[in-house]
């Protein structure tokens, strides 16, 4: 792993740990339970599967409904692509923050089983 993909994993780490931190205190809880896997990008297996290889960031597993507790058979984890994050960004750090923000939220927000409008009323934009 090249040195300047590790400081981005680290950048992105650091700015998924502070964005949930200030989470309201319900959804802090069930973000903890979810984790985030920073990988460079998606996989060929993924692009074979139709996963778009400019994607940002990806939810795997099963949506939790907000009224119920983790449990399935295919352990849910959130994907952030960080070679393409920092290619949206034009390796800006501030704008790849902005970006890894934006999208952990949203996958985090399939996570959570919320649709569009929920996820606007929760500021999870």
């Amino acid at each position: 792993m090249t040195s300047s993909l590790q400081r981005w994993i680290r950048i992105a780490e650091q700015e998924v740990e502070r964005t949930r931190g200030r989470l309201p205190p319900s959804l802090r809880d069930r973000a903890a339970e979810i984790p985030v896997t920073c990988v460079p990008r998606p996989t060929r297996a993924m692009q074979r599967d139709g996963v778009d290889p400019e994607l940002l960031g990806l939810f795997v597993g099963e949506a939790l409904p907000m009224t119920e507790a983790p449990g399935g058979d295919l352990p849910a984890q959130i994907l952030l692509f960080i070679e393409n994050l920092a290619d949206y960004s034009d390796c800006d750090e501030d704008i790849f923050q902005e970006e890894v923000r934006t999208t952990y939220l949203h996958e985090l927000g399939h996570y959570l089983g919320l649709d569009e409008d929920e996820l606007v009323e929760r500021d999870l934009e």
